[in-house]
């Protein structure tokens, strides 16, 4: 991916050392509930260590069956990561490119993208959604419109999932943003108020769509960055696929258990995943990431 010398977002806050290790808090996300990209992964990897269910360890990290968004959550004073420290670099680079590539689109059609911020973090973290803890990922919180990462679980993916190269990071990062483009579109919203009446199993089917379209989201953004600033190389959408194809949940529960729960997914199958992604990044029109109306996931 080439990314050096492209802007860097100012938006990026460093409050790494600053977290307890990750004790302590409950589930966050869009209206007091969400699961990070990574919450499934790293429920995974407990299943091994603890010897529990991957689901039961699901429920856990994502607040159990829902709460109400903290607002007596706060943080430190914000810093800017250092210069030197490369991988902040990236990170705040590839901000920038959502920033650039959703202030166009929005414009566009006679809005105007409220640009979110992105804290670094190491252990845990308050957030307007609660304690986030970096064992559950990178996540989104509407509260603070703030999307929240520990760059640990980059490490993570190429560990345990082999996932490498920095386009398939991008594409975590942009899968975040996608949560804060829907934020604003006032779909989460309307997604959360409709789970809260639902039965357990309609809740985990309008989570997969809402996580189908962060992925749809954050193809739009590859294919317009490609577009405008050349970005892609050779193998990174290939990388990016094989991220989406990792972490879809019949991959996971197949890997921890032998077999999946359909009924118990919360963001889509790895065929799913990739689809979604790919109709965003060759299309890149978000009319084509409409997961709610299609009949066919």
């Amino acid at each position: 991916m080439k990314w050096e010398g492209n802007r860097e977002s100012d938006n990026v806050e460093d409050h790494r050392g600053e977290g307890d290790g990750g004790g302590g808090g409950g589930g966050f996300g869009f209206g007091g509930r969400s699961i990070g990209i990574g919450t499934i992964v790293i429920a995974l990897v407990g299943s091994y260590i603890f010897g529990v269910s991957p689901l039961t360890l699901l429920n856990l990290l994502s607040g159990g069956g829902g709460g109400q968004v903290s607002t007596q959550q706060s943080q430190s004073p914000a810093r800017q990561p250092p210069e030197s420290d490369e991988m902040a670099r990236f990170v705040r680079t590839v901000l920038a490119d959502t920033e650039d590539t959703w202030g166009a689109l929005f414009k566009a059609e006679g809005g105007t993208y409220v640009r979110p911020k992105l804290s670094l973090f190491s252990g845990s973290i308050p957030t307007a959604c609660g304690t986030g803890q970096s064992a559950s990922g990178p996540f989104y919180c509407p509260g603070d419109q703030k999307v929240y990462l520990d760059l640990d679980f980059f490490k993570l993916m190429q560990q345990r999932f082999k996932v490498s190269g920095e386009f398939a990071e991008a594409y975590v990062i942009a899968h975040e943003v996608g949560h804060h483009v829907q934020n604003l579109m006032g779909l989460s919203e309307k997604v959360d108020q409709a789970r809260r009446t639902q039965s357990e199993r309609q809740a985990n089917a309008m989570s997969v769509r809402l996580e189908l379209q962060a992925d749809c989201f954050a193809g739009v953004w590859a294919y317009h960055a490609n577009q405008d600033r050349k970005i892609l190389e050779q193998g990174d959408v290939e990388a990016a696929l094989k991220a989406a194809t990792a972490i879809g949940d019949d991959a996971l529960q197949r890997q921890a258990q032998g077999h999946v729960v359909p009924d118990s997914f919360t963001h889509g199958t790895s065929e799913q995943r990739v689809r979604w992604f790919s109709k965003g990044i060759e299309s890149g029109q978000i009319s084509q990431c409409n997961t709610f109306e299609a009949r066919q996931l």
